[in-house]
């Protein structure tokens, strides 16, 4: 049977009227992401990151010596601190944590590498303030869940200790847009299509190789990376990218947990306030937070 929830939920997105202008679409991410609203124990903190504009949030029980390190989706081109800060904040929350949500910089004003260089730079933040790598978790959504592991294999390379894991939901991971779930989920994704794949990643590439580790990590080395939970709807074109990368992950022996949950479209833990699969979701990943900063 149907999770009515989500049946709504598809049918309030199919109303929506289509942004075609990179400006509109950022505008409209914004004030969606805003009309959410925000919990009452809630704490905002901005902050500068190493030059990054960033800001913490946390909730009450949150353990000032851990952190979530958020990176928000939005195809590298739009997203930001509003139109992402519920979905950081019950993160936290749900972790015990606080969030340091990244304001990485944007295409196509500033392409490939720009977000990766702002997530190393955040993350020397973390370490800079004596917040200890076993006690960091980076996280993030759509591109921001391809960063999280494009952004480890550039801490690597960088010589940084890595984080305690990886949450990654609704990653996206393949600039070439090569998976078969493009064709056969195409029906069922009211929000993401190959077109509009594959012109984001021509606009946040600006030329670069679509290849490249760092923006298609299924093609890096991901050997000694940490714990990874992925999380995908079934009903997602880019249901593909996230078996892709946890397959590469399972080869390379890092632990993985691939979860595909039924129905549930792109990113669904953005509508947690009206979803309670979403706030199933975000528990989840909470607890996997939880559990490796226990070192379990």
């Amino acid at each position: 049977m149907s999770d009515p929830e989500i049946v709504q939920l598809r049918a309030t997105i199919a109303a929506r009227p289509r942004a075609t202008e990179i400006a509109e679409m950022r505008r409209n991410a914004d004030a969606r992401g805003k009309d959410f609203g925000l919990a009452t124990d809630v704490t905002v903190q901005p902050v500068d990151a190493n030059g990054v504009r960033a800001e913490w949030t946390s909730t009450p029980d949150a353990d000032a010596s851990s952190a979530i390190l958020y990176l928000h989706g939005g195809g590298y081109l739009l997203g930001s601190l509003d139109s992402h800060r519920h979905l950081a904040a019950e993160a936290g929350r749900a972790a015990g944590a606080r969030t340091l949500a990244l304001d990485y910089r944007l295409a196509p004003e500033h392409p490939f590498p720009a977000p990766v260089e702002d997530t190393v730079a955040a993350y020397r933040f973390l370490l800079d303030n004596g917040i200890r790598p076993n006690r960091i978790a980076l996280a993030g959504d759509s591109a921001g869940g391809g960063l999280v592991v494009g952004a480890m294999l550039a801490l690597r390379e960088a010589g940084l200790p890595l984080p305690a894991c990886g949450w990654c939901i609704s990653p996206w991971v393949d600039m070439q847009a090569l998976g078969q779930s493009f064709i056969d989920r195409a029906a069922t994704d009211p929000t993401v299509q190959k077109d509009t794949i594959l012109n984001m990643a021509q606009v946040y590439l600006n030329g670069a190789d679509p290849r490249h580790p760092h923006v298609a990590p299924h093609y890096g080395d991901l050997r000694g990376l940490p714990p990874l939970l992925i999380q995908v709807g079934a009903a997602e074109t880019l249901l593909d990218d996230a078996i892709s990368l946890a397959r590469k992950a399972g080869v390379a022996d890092v632990v993985v947990d691939l979860q595909i949950w039924p129905e549930m479209i792109h990113v669904w833990h953005l509508y947690f306030p009206v979803l309670a699969a979403g706030r199933r979701a975000i528990a989840g990943g909470g607890s996997f937070i939880r559990n490796a900063f226990r070192g379990e």
